[in-house]
């Protein structure tokens, strides 16, 4: 489907966004951008504290719902879409932010480690993505943006099953960008060096910290905010010819 212009201001307008691990970090940032860019969003989160951030987006006066769901549960998950659907009457835009790391060494990695990181990390980027998707497919078109991460293209110590992880959630992306671009549906993935959330600065607190930032050319971590600009793009018409990529957001960390 040709569109021979956009907004230059990425307006989300009228676009109805649901966003999981909402209840903080880079979730939350992305969610916070999609709503000041107009879109109505939907954040969904197993924390309760996704209502707070509910609450603090309709303060701003924003279109902001939020719903209470655990993706590893596939009742919940698609009890979930199917409320969202039912709702609004559609869905624009699926970012599939929810994540969990284990930092283990790799003869040490417990076997359940390993099952919970692919459960939430792999297998409810599927399924999300299959149950969204045949929205989107019905409705004419939308766009899914997943979180990967620079270790889905390079090893991390003591990172084994979240570098499988992410590596496999890029080779789901391309997978479905080939099946669904005749549906005009954009799969694309987003991969994040080290984040400063509130997590990301503790693990990252010190020398440890100062370590990893010697082997970025940039010399820093990244900011949730900066992650979110690159999703808004994504989500914005001005990324209609896009899809299938990852876009690598690590300051050079991967190309060494």
């Amino acid at each position: 489907m040709e569109n021979a212009s956009f907004d230059p201001n990425f307006s989300l307008s009228g676009r109805i966004a649901l966003v999981t691990g909402a209840a903080r970090g880079i979730g939350a940032a992305i969610a916070d951008l999609f709503a000041a860019k107009g879109a109505c969003v939907v954040l969904s989160d197993r924390s309760p504290a996704v209502q707070e951030r509910q609450a603090s987006l309709r303060d701003a006066g924003h279109q902001a719902f939020s719903v209470t769901a655990d993706l590893t549960v596939g009742e919940e998950l698609d009890a979930m879409v199917n409320e969202v659907h039912r709702e609004h009457g559609r869905i624009d835009l699926l970012v599939n932010s929810a994540g969990v790391v284990h930092l283990e060494e790799a003869e040490n990695l417990s076997e359940s480690a390993w099952d919970q990181t692919m459960e939430i990390n792999l297998k409810a980027v599927f399924r999300l993505s299959q149950a969204v998707g045949r929205i989107m497919i019905a409705q004419g078109g939308g766009k899914i943006i997943n979180l990967a991460s620079q270790a889905g293209l390079v090893a991390l110590d003591r990172h084994l099953a979240y570098c499988a992880s992410k590596a496999a959630v890029i080779a789901v992306t391309r997978s479905l960008a080939l099946e669904w671009g005749k549906y005009n549906l954009q799969v694309n993935s987003i991969s994040p060096t080290v984040i400063l959330t509130e997590l990301g600065q503790k693990a990252w607190a010190g020398e440890v910290g100062e370590r990893m930032k010697e082997k970025i050319p940039a010399g820093r971590f990244g900011r949730p905010e900066e992650v979110a600009a690159a999703a808004v793009y994504l989500a914005s018409d001005a990324a209609n010819l896009i899809t299938g990529e990852n876009l690598v957001i690590d300051g050079g960390y991967t190309v060494q």
